[in-house]
């Protein structure tokens, strides 16, 4: 059994999209979602699904060690970035260096690095006139948006599209594909 840790910080859409997709897998549990919002809908979702939840500081992120022992004691192989807003420490990188993915909102490399989140990627996407736009999973790395591309997904923007309609678009896109690029990294880290 390969245990995923989550980190989100928001309302946690991507994170239930994730924790059911694994519900009925004998090869890979979510075992832990960890936040750094003690007021994120992250929490509720988890405790409706059974899933513990834990609310760390950005200090605690930072400083990593209180949130490797929490990372330990749930015996994680795995962390998913699923709308974590904060860096994630170099030492939980080094812990699990290849084994951190994130999703963002666009094709990287446009339209990523700090302060390009949520509506601020689609409002960009917009200002640059963009005939598409899409995911990308990729690897997390000391960087924001830097680490190694997974896998991209794209859909078409019109000239009338609003940020909604981008934001539909795309969360379409993740809650399809997020889960999937998950199973199969750790399928490969099976082989």
């Amino acid at each position: 059994m390969k245990n995923i840790a989550i980190l989100a910080s928001g309302s946690g859409t991507n994170a239930e999209n994730i924790i059911r997709y694994f519900a009925k897998s004998d090869f890979i549990r979510v075992a832990v979602i960890l936040s750094n919002k003690r007021d994120a809908g992250v929490h509720e979702r988890a405790k409706s699904l059974n899933i513990p939840s834990f609310t760390f500081s950005n200090a605690e992120f930072k400083e990593g060690a209180i949130v490797l022992n929490k990372l330990a004691e749930y015996n994680i192989d795995f962390i998913v970035s699923a709308g974590f807003l904060s860096m994630i420490s170099p030492v939980i990188i080094g812990a699990y260096r290849d084994r951190i993915i994130n999703i963002h909102p666009a094709l990287l490399p446009k339209f990523g690095g700090k302060g390009m989140y949520g509506h601020y990627v689609h409002e960009a996407v917009i200002a640059a006139k963009e005939m598409k736009t899409g995911i990308t999973i990729h690897y997390v790395n000391e960087r924001y948006d830097e680490g190694a591309v997974i896998f991209q997904a794209t859909c078409p923007v019109s000239p009338e599209d609003r940020v909604r309609d981008i934001e539909k678009k795309v969360h379409e896109l993740e809650y399809e594909y997020y889960p999937q690029a998950i199973e199969k990294l750790l399928n490969k880290y099976q082989e």
